[in-house]
């Protein structure tokens, strides 16, 4: 007697397979698709809500640089092992030679990575903050537009970061890997 176990077996890929596959077009043009632990994982489509806070942060940022301070980054790859490329809203980086033209970014890359929440809020405070912990990510922000506040993690160890702060309007941040740069938060959280 077979037990379901012994027959039904999940198919995980790699990196390598991973970009073959988006080279050889074989997912749709639309399709917003990340390799999570090996599992490739269809993300909901962004909506407008979603899409004009990530058009406000990127606003905000390319006014606070200063040139060569950071790469701004958005909904772009980043490699953070063999079996996980996410496209995280937006990062700044670390300024590179070539402009990451020549690879990926990696974990070591990101001074700041936000993830902008709707539909997805629970897969971002758990597994996306878990993956983004286990690679150590200095610094992960989620903004959250169901609760209308800025969670703010810090300190990653293991799978967890140790310390989290949630900002609401009124509240100002200062960014660890930056930490000339300040915000206030009803700049990214205004109506």
């Amino acid at each position: 007697m077979m037990t379901t176990s012994n027959t039904v077996r999940k198919h995980l890929t790699d990196i390598y397979e991973w970009q073959r596959l988006g080279e050889a077009n074989i997912f749709t043009p639309n399709s917003h698709l990340e390799l999570i632990d090996g599992e490739i994982l269809e993300m909901a489509p962004i909506g407008f809500y979603h899409a004009g806070h990530l058009k406000r942060l990127n606003q905000l940022f390319s006014r606070l640089l200063t040139q060569n301070q950071a790469v701004i980054s958005i909904q772009d790859p980043l490699q953070l092992s063999d079996l996980s490329e996410p496209e995280p809203d937006f990062m700044l980086l670390r300024p590179d030679t070539d402009d990451y033209m020549s690879r990926h970014p990696n974990a070591n890359d990101v001074l700041l990575l936000i993830e902008v929440a709707d539909s997805s809020l629970y897969y971002d405070q758990n597994e996306k903050l878990r993956l983004y912990a286990r690679h150590a990510i200095a610094e992960y922000w989620l903004l959250n537009l169901n609760d209308y506040c800025l969670e703010v993690y810090r300190q990653p160890h293991n799978n967890l970061y140790q310390q989290k702060t949630t900002l609401r309007k009124g509240d100002t941040i200062t960014l660890s890997q930056l930490n000339t740069i300040t915000l206030n938060i009803s700049d990214i959280l205004s109506n």
